[in-house]
């Protein structure tokens, strides 16, 4: 099977907000507990930072990545929040590597310096999938969200760009 990544585009939403949601139904991939709407979602994130990866020459999306600004103030200018999915259905071919790697390539690109993830502590493959890119442990944060009712940890990672020095903030 052929991967490709590109930058999401508008037409792609169905089967991202597909994938988002069956991510969502795991109980262990976020602590939304739905999809927001297209307009929400779209701009919360950095669309120079935002991907697909899919079969073929346009084929089923099997995956979605982004980066979400840490925050809109300045001091946290080139730091962003890491989001990766795959479709169930796909897990464990790689394409979570590949979604990671494209989106590192391209946050540093962009000027961004620190890349964190805030991963429920259960998610395990996903933890191992950051590990395996860069990613370091920083802490848990305990009982810090709550979904259907159940306080959850979140681990803490992040990744410094060995390319994008920081000091130029």
């Amino acid at each position: 099977m052929s991967i490709n990544i590109r930058k999401f585009a508008k037409k792609d939403w169905t089967e991202v907000k597909e994938i988002y949601q069956l991510g969502i139904a795991t109980g262990n991939a976020t602590l939304e507990a739905v999809v927001p709407a297209y307009e929400t979602w779209v701009s919360s994130g950095d669309p120079a930072c935002t991907f697909v990866a899919y079969t073929g020459q346009e084929g089923s999306i099997l995956g979605w990545c982004r980066l979400a600004p840490a925050s809109t103030r300045k001091v946290y200018e080139g730091v962003a929040e890491v989001s990766v999915y795959v479709h169930p259905a796909e897990t464990g071919k790689g394409i979570g590597g590949l979604l990671l790697e494209k989106l590192i390539q391209a946050s540093e690109q962009k000027g961004y310096w620190t890349l964190t993830a805030g991963i429920l502590v259960e998610n395990t493959s996903s933890i191992s999938l950051h590990k395996k890119h860069g990613f370091k442990e920083i802490g848990v944060r305990e009982k810090i969200g709550s979904l259907h009712g159940v306080w959850r940890d979140v681990l803490l990672l992040e990744r410094r760009s060995r390319i994008v020095n920081w000091n130029t903030f």
